[in-house]
């Protein structure tokens, strides 16, 4: 096939075809990386109903959650890295991230509870088969309970990290603590969320 001419303006074929099926970007699937308290309930509210393995959906879902677990983060964890009784969970934070114990409370500690109790593998989040739960089920997970809560943008794990994040510092939580809690090494991919929180606006023009 012969070569076109650049200065001709015309373009050929193949890049016609890839071009209309370039993936979108982030920002053009999605004004915003991360979910609210109320969207939170209503994705965990999804997750504990779903029609299999409920336990282990709300559970992945919260515990990602709640400790701002990145995709790989969460597939990996292991119930050695998980204290039941003292009530604590060991981070072993990614991409050169910070190391840390949390402390796991209610829901999350009687929902990690129950999953122990079927426990089959050294994996907290298993497959179907009983094996580690990988990075593409998770997301695929997360993208299936997306469209069940009824979001009009697609969901993936990384949002709940975010969305962690964005908690915290919408809570006022100082900007070191969490940093900490996300595992982050520098404080400038920390400020991205007190930016986003409301809290520190509260008051203005308040009458």
């Amino acid at each position: 096939m012969e070569a076109l001419d650049p200065s001709s303006g015309e373009i050929p074929i193949q890049s016609q075809f890839y071009s209309a099926f370039k993936k979108p970007t982030n920002s053009e699937q999605r004004s915003r990386e991360y979910l609210d308290e109320e969207e939170m309930k209503q994705l965990l509210t999804v997750a504990k109903k779903s029609s299999t393995n409920a336990v282990r959906n709300h559970c992945l879902i919260l515990t990602m959650y709640r400790h701002g677990l990145r995709v790989s983060e969460a597939s990996n964890l292991r119930w050695k890295d998980v204290d039941l009784k003292g009530g604590k969970i060991h981070i072993n934070r990614l991409k050169n991230g910070v190391c840390g114990v949390h402390y796991i409370y209610g829901e999350e500690l009687r929902s990690l509870r129950l999953l122990a109790k079927a426990k089959k593998s050294v994996y907290v989040f298993e497959s179907r088969l009983g094996g580690q739960l990988t990075d593409s089920g998770i997301r695929q997970l997360m993208a299936g309970l997306g469209k069940a809560a009824g979001f009009d943008f697609p969901l993936h794990p990384h949002q709940l990290r975010h969305s962690c994040g964005y908690y915290l510092a919408n809570r006022g939580y100082d900007t070191r603590l969490v940093q900490d809690w996300l595992g982050h090494r520098s404080i400038a991919c920390t400020v991205i969320y007190t930016q986003l929180s409301s809290k520190r606006f509260e008051g203005i023009f308040e009458e």
